[in-house]
């Protein structure tokens, strides 16, 4: 499984609409960041919209992630037929292995047997360009919904971007998601959050942590995935909150960001140096 960073990593550097930094993280930003931690795999997502990018851009980063050796991962949202062929073409381009969607978009929430449709008219241009869709479980949908969908298309060319903490949306915790998407999760997307009661005791709220803070258990998470053999990246996410200025925001971000990845490494390192001890003497 190879390990990176996504945009949501850096949400706020990106830029949040209604608080957007003076200078914003760009695409080539993200890849110099994704070096910095020594990361191999970074995720673009719909913060950073590729298909909103002039060409020179697109040229400097396809140059950029050849020269250096990263596996791009292409992302979007609003999963219609049109948006979608677009997509497959850029994830082409870059030589993207993935392609993450989010389904639904601002006032576009279809059904999913029309989603199931829309993808089903895609496999094979999916399949010609060596592309797998992994759709990502995101607020609206049930866990068992998107297994559904998923044996309805019956396809490896389409798989799960299994998100820890999104299905909180759909009202699921991470344990009854994962173990009901794990079998068709090709992606993951790595957050840690913590759930606290209101000081009035009417209800919780749901934030985010840095990594291994929080109510993750990373390691059965990866072990979980692992029987299946299909979940072939994952990508750091972060939700920070923010403080009084975005500049705070920004420098909270980035130091959230540097405990995470050290945590991450040392979950999978720590599985490696295991699975290594359990292999017989030659």
């Amino acid at each position: 499984m190879v390990l990176g960073l996504s945009s949501f990593a850096f949400g706020w550097s990106v830029g949040v609409p209604g608080s957007m930094p003076p200078k914003p993280m760009n695409e080539m930003d993200l890849l110099q960041t994704s070096l910095h931690f020594g990361m191999n795999c970074l995720q673009i997502g719909d913060n950073l919209p590729l298909h909103l990018l002039s060409s020179e851009r697109l040229a400097n980063l396809k140059s950029a992630i050849i020269q250096n050796n990263i596996r791009l991962e292409v992302g979007a949202r609003k999963l219609t037929q049109e948006h979608l062929d677009q997509y497959i073409r850029i994830a082409s381009d870059f030589n993207s292995p993935l392609l993450r969607f989010v389904i639904d978009g601002n006032q576009y929430e279809p059904a999913l047997k029309s989603v199931a449709a829309i993808i089903k008219e895609a496999l094979p241009i999916l399949k010609q360009h060596k592309v797998i869709l992994g759709i990502e479980n995101h607020d609206r949908f049930k866990a068992t919904e998107l297994a559904d969908l998923m044996e309805s298309i019956g396809s490896d060319q389409v798989g799960i971007c299994l998100d820890c903490v999104n299905s909180m949306g759909a009202g699921e915790g991470l344990e009854w998601v994962a173990s009901t998407l794990a079998p068709y999760t090709v992606n993951l997307h790595i957050k840690d959050f913590i759930i606290q009661r209101l000081p009035h005791q009417m209800g919780f709220t749901i934030s985010g942590t840095p990594l291994g803070k929080g109510m993750i258990n990373l390691p059965w998470l990866l072990e979980k995935l692992s029987q299946y053999k299909r979940c072939n990246s994952a990508v750091l996410e972060q939700w920070v909150m923010p403080e009084a200025t975005i500049e705070e925001t920004i420098k909270k971000e980035e130091l959230w960001a540097e405990e995470s990845v050290a945590y991450l490494r040392r979950v999978v390192n720590s599985r490696k140096d295991r699975k290594s001890e359990s292999l017989p003497a030659a």
